[in-house]
């Protein structure tokens, strides 16, 4: 059973950066399509980047594109989200994903196709 688990969140002012982190108590993620989402108060759940399980092919919602990137570490166990230049449009719980019977190609956006999830980590941006 894959268990999740996000930190590195918290509070920072407009034009900080803070790095998330997802991991399956060191066990290898390489095998799953992974993802990050958020969730705005009183709004749905959105994507926010994926990156294939080869660690080749990410993707990400235009509004993060240039400003937050998706990785591995070298061992394939633990799921980074670099955040810079943040915004307070970017306040939101983060949550990680993985897709387990996904296509070996481009990473899926649609939640419904992520199989397990973690618990979230706060993220606030203040003005």
């Amino acid at each position: 059973q894959v268990q999740l688990v996000e930190s590195g969140g918290g509070s920072v002012e407009v034009g900080g950066s803070l790095r998330l982190s997802c991991g399956d108590s060191g066990r290898s993620i390489s095998s799953y399509i992974m993802g990050w989402f958020r969730q705005a108060p009183g709004k749905e759940r959105e994507f926010v980047a994926a990156l294939s399980r080869t660690g080749v092919v990410s993707d990400y919602r235009d509004s993060v594109k240039g400003r937050f990137t998706i990785s591995t570490n070298n061992a394939k166990n633990t799921l980074y989200l670099q955040m810079n230049s943040l915004k307070p449009e970017d306040t939101a719980v983060y949550y990680c994903a993985a897709d387990a019977d996904g296509s070996w190609g481009r990473p899926s956006l649609y939640q419904h196709d992520y199989d397990y999830w973690g618990q979230g980590t706060q993220v606030t941006v203040s003005s």
